[in-house]
């Protein structure tokens, strides 16, 4: 009992219970291991936190000791309820990078809150623990210490020996206390030592784990794991640190030394005079363009295929869909989208990884084949970039006019910015474009009418590349709107929750605008002569696993299968086919230059690959580095894979490869879009060639 009369002791055992009793229970909820050597490096940590607090909160009084204790475990907690609720709506754990975008989508907080698991709240529970102790036991403590305090002076008889004790008393408490304070930082400092040692001590380490832990400590870009190690509250201090402190252009890279593939000649051999990116490589001194230049130039250059080239000078339409699933993929309801997957080539195993501000940053690894940056709104964080080897410059350069679409306003990400420095040769928003919209979140623009513009805008193009972003299928779900119930009569045979049939019914809204295009491009006589393209931006945000689950066969919680989406090639005079590769949008770009066979396409220049190649992979990264083939899913959260079959395994050292690459492929890509790699690259190449023509020029005179 006198140890609890210590305020630095009393406020760091109810940090310490209420605090490390959270991360638990915040790991049991999200479905992370409690018997694992991350819960040791996080129960240091808890001790680390609690120590210093608890000696900071010790300079004031009692009562506003407890009422910091209190704030602090609640919005510990708070942030444990909200991370579990962003995780399970987004796939991805929040971080300060993506806070701006907070304000923007401020209107989804009720679709948020819709699809939290009741199990969320219990990490609220230890609060209660906090409750009931300065209720019914707080106060016990400082009256029996004050008790003691005065049956001490009470044992003296003159009120002049009282008044000494008293003040030896107090004196001597304050003494304690400080020895306290003194002690608790100590014992911090040596569990600080203890904690950064279990970053790198080997039997607490993870041979699968994608990162190392003191890489992601200190670069905590990968949310997932860097939770999933240490815990939600020092997460947040590492990402505060990273986010407002730390270096975001040093990522931690592996030297990579120049060594480029020796070509196998063959009559599909791609040849590229690499000679002015090499002497441009010589000349660099920024590390970061070193690095990026040896890695780039050391890939293997891709060889043609049987597809090179089979669309060659015909029109392209690359369509983003908003919020698509696999549930478009139904003939009897969407008999337009069914036709464009049963006659074009379409991909069963296609996945649209979530992450932060997936729209957007979809969107963009859809036009350049980038990994976007997982922790980071990467779309508006990186607005003024420039990409000159994204889709729209391919088309560009071959002498296409390209453009871009979408229905709606830059509420969200900046496309009248970002568009135009992807090469778009003019972006029409939906003002622009004329389309009614509405303020009132739940209500969206018609599709139909998008493509109706588009249509109107290209029909005197002969030689075009457009790229529309649809918007109708966006959520809400579980509120009434005018595309989410105008067609409700379709599915009313249906036993599907409403939210799934408000979807269903926007859905509907969009086949309709695909037979619109359709139709449209056959009486401008182009039907033939363009490509359409079709890929998901991601799954409907809002809907519940249990309601998707009672439309597929699969359950999509396993295997992130959530993030499986349509992605479909049609062109009306090729046969198609289905595939059953694995892949996603990072892969459209390279598979769309092939396929085109643009005699500027580099393929070393994309992180993704063409999919229609004879050596492709054959897997899907995900944005946190989990993957997916046909043996396996690796969870990078967790650092544990699991096997479709105990026959076709891989052996863990292949494992390790396979991540390394993984990794290696996310961490340039980060660092390319960062420093804005591409832009350089050009405009040194640019002048590198103008130096040698004005060079040549001399010679000649």
């Amino acid at each position: 009992m006198k140890l609890l009369y210590s305020k630095v002791f009393k406020n760091y055992l109810l940090l310490t219970v209420v605090l490390f009793l959270s991360e638990i229970i915040f790991r049991l909820v999200n479905g992370l291991s409690i018997i694992d050597w991350a819960v040791l490096r996080i129960f240091l940590a808890v001790n680390i936190i609690s120590l210093l607090l608890g000696a900071l909160y010790s300079f004031t009084g009692r009562i506003a000791g407890n009422i910091l204790v209190f704030i602090t475990c609640l919005a510990s907690q708070i942030d444990g309820v909200v991370q579990s609720g962003f995780k399970n709506y987004v796939g991805t754990y929040m971080s300060l990078g993506n806070a701006p975008q907070a304000m923007a989508v401020r209107d989804y907080v009720t679709d948020y809150f819709h699809s939290f698991k009741p199990s969320f709240w219990l990490i609220f529970l230890p609060i209660i623990i906090l409750i009931i102790w300065y209720i019914f036991i707080d106060r016990r403590i400082y009256i029996s210490e004050r008790n003691e305090e005065i049956d001490f002076a009470d044992k003296f008889d003159s009120k002049e020996r009282k008044e000494k004790n008293t003040k030896r008393i107090i004196k001597d408490k304050k003494n304690a206390d400080i020895v306290s304070k003194i002690n608790a930082v100590v014992i911090a400092t040596v569990c600080s030592v203890f904690f950064y040692s279990s970053l790198s001590a080997g039997f607490m380490q993870n041979k699968l784990q994608l990162e190392s832990n003191k890489d992601l400590f200190f670069n905590p870009e990968l949310p997932n794991i860097a939770v999933n190690q240490f815990g939600y509250n020092v997460y947040l201090f590492s990402d505060i640190r990273y986010t407002y402190f730390g270096n975001k252009q040093a990522v931690n890279l592996e030297t990579v030394e120049l060594s480029k593939p020796k070509q196998v000649e063959s009559d599909y051999t791609r040849h590229i005079d690499d000679s002015l990116w090499e002497e441009l490589a010589k000349k660099e001194s920024n590390n970061n363009y070193i690095t990026l230049n040896n890695y780039l130039l050391s890939q293997p250059i891709e060889d043609k295929n049987d597809y090179t080239g089979i669309y060659k000078n015909k029109n392209l339409i690359v369509i983003m869909m908003e919020s698509t699933t696999n549930i478009i993929l139904n003939e009897k309801y969407y008999p337009n989208m069914y036709k464009l997957y049963s006659e074009g080539m379409s991909w069963t195993n296609n996945y649209s990884p979530r992450n932060s501000c997936s729209t957007g940053n979809n969107e963009i690894s859809g036009m350049t084949s980038l990994f976007t940056i997982n922790n980071a709104c990467t779309a508006n964080l990186y607005r003024n970039n420039k990409y000159p080897e994204s889709i729209f410059s391919l088309f560009n350069n071959a002498g296409y006019e390209t453009s871009s679409y979408h229905n709606y306003t830059d509420q969200y990400y900046y496309r009248s910015i970002i568009h135009p420095n992807m090469g778009s040769g003019h972006f029409y928003g939906v003002q622009e474009l004329g389309i009614p919209y509405s303020n009132v979140y739940q209500e969206w623009p018609s599709d139909v009418e998008l493509v109706e513009k588009v249509l109107e805008l290209t029909k005197d193009q002969d030689k075009y590349m457009v790229w529309l972003t649809s918007v109708t299928a966006h959520q809400p779900y579980t509120q009434s709107s005018e595309y989410g119930d105008k067609y409700l009569d379709l599915f009313s045979d249906t036993n599907y929750d409403i939210s799934l049939k408000r979807y269903m019914s926007k859905l509907k809204e969009f086949d309709n605008a695909i037979g619109e295009l359709l139709k449209g491009l056959e009486a401008q006589g182009k039907l033939d002569d363009t490509v359409i393209v079709l890929y998901g931006d991601h799954y409907p945000y809002g809907l519940q696993s249990n309601v998707l689950n009672t439309y597929f066969d699969y359950d999509v919680t396993e295997n992130l299968q959530t993030d499986r989406t349509p992605f479909i090639i049609y062109n009306s005079e090729h046969k198609g086919a289905k595939f059953d590769t694995y892949t996603s949008y990072v892969n459209i770009v390279p598979t769309i230059a092939n396929l085109w066979d643009f005699t500027d396409y580099d393929p070393r220049l994309y992180f993704g690959k063409d999919i229609l190649s004879n050596n492709y992979e054959d897997r899907v990264i995900f944005a946190d580095g989990s993957w997916q083939d046909d043996k396996a899913f690796y969870n990078a959260t967790t650092g544990k894979i699991s096997y479709f079959s105990a026959n076709n395994t891989y052996t863990d050292d292949e494992v390790v490869k396979i991540n390394s690459t993984v990794k290696q492929r996310i961490n340039m890509s980060n660092l390319a879009i960062k420093t804005d790699y591409f832009n350089y690259r050009e405009e040194a190449i640019k002048n590198a060639k103008t130096s040698v023509a004005e060079s040549t020029e001399d010679k000649e005179n």
